[in-house]
């Protein structure tokens, strides 16, 4: 699953942050990858990768010690490499592999409508963050809301085609 909190829509394409580009690594260009992939490695397997917005060639990429590290077209001295460092790495919703049966995107949950199992609307979700005991939706409605996102105890139900979220919570917390 990836994590990130942000999902940028342009018209109906979605471009996920799958992580960053990190410091110049040598002097041919490469650079280090932070990422929020699940395995790290998998961003690797994205191609193309937008900086900023702009489609850019991965030509190679690979773990070096416990580091990743890759390599992008156009990007072929030291200077360039750091002319990178610090920008996001996103990838279009469309390439990301279809999510298994029980298993869900983070992008794919934001904007959708959440709703208590009594009929009271909270807002939409925001952005989800993970914690040591569960993920948690940022709801922002009237007020911001944190809801845990545990299937069944708080989770009731998820409906991509009406756009909403079943929860049992109180709409006091």
């Amino acid at each position: 699953m990836l994590e990130g909190d942000d999902v940028e829509r342009h018209g109906d394409a979605r471009r996920i942050p799958v992580g960053r580009i990190g410091a110049p690594h040598g002097v041919r260009g490469w650079v280090r990858i932070h990422s929020d992939t699940e395995p790290p490695e998998n961003i690797l397997g994205y191609r193309p990768w937008l900086v900023d917005g702009i489609a850019m060639a991965v030509v190679e990429g690979r773990r070096h010690g416990k580091a990743l590290i890759a390599k992008l077209e156009g990007c072929d001295d030291r200077d360039s490499a750091a002319a990178l460092s610090g920008r996001p790495i996103a990838v279009r919703r469309d390439q990301l592999p279809p999510a298994a049966a029980d298993e869900l995107y983070w992008a794919d949950l934001e904007g959708l409508s959440v709703r208590t199992v009594d009929g009271r609307d909270l807002g939409r979700v925001s952005h989800l963050f993970p914690t040591g005991a569960n993920d948690v939706m940022v709801v922002q409605g009237e007020r911001e809301r944190l809801v845990p996102f545990v299937w069944d105890q708080v989770v009731k139900d998820i409906d991509f085609g009406c756009g909403r979220i079943l929860v049992d919570w109180d709409p006091s917390f």
